[in-house]
């Protein structure tokens, strides 16, 4: 699964992000469904890599990515945080 790819861990400003990276190219990030993990790209993602840098993540509070502690308004798990964690995943 994820032949020739490299597994990281990622800590941005909220949680620490996994994912696996893999290929040459253009770089093009994966994200899962709710409420998969990013394994749910073992079959597509090797085929990408063939052209492209492909970034497979686990959403935070999702697989084995960071859980952090919710708030009254679930601000820690809105999409803006969650697009958050991504972006800090493409720029390291």
């Amino acid at each position: 699964m994820f032949d020739g790819f490299e597994e990281f861990d990622v800590t941005t400003s909220g949680t620490t992000i996994h994912g696996r990276r893999g290929g040459s190219g253009p770089p093009v990030l994966l994200l899962h469904g709710i409420p998969e993990t990013h394994l749910m790209w073992r079959h597509v993602a090797p085929h990408l890599a063939e052209r492209y840098t492909v970034v497979a993540t686990d959403l935070r509070g999702y697989g084995d990515s960071g859980t952090p502690a919710s708030t009254a308004g679930h601000e820690p798990y809105s999409k803006r945080a969650m697009a958050r964690d991504q972006l800090e995943v493409m720029r390291s």
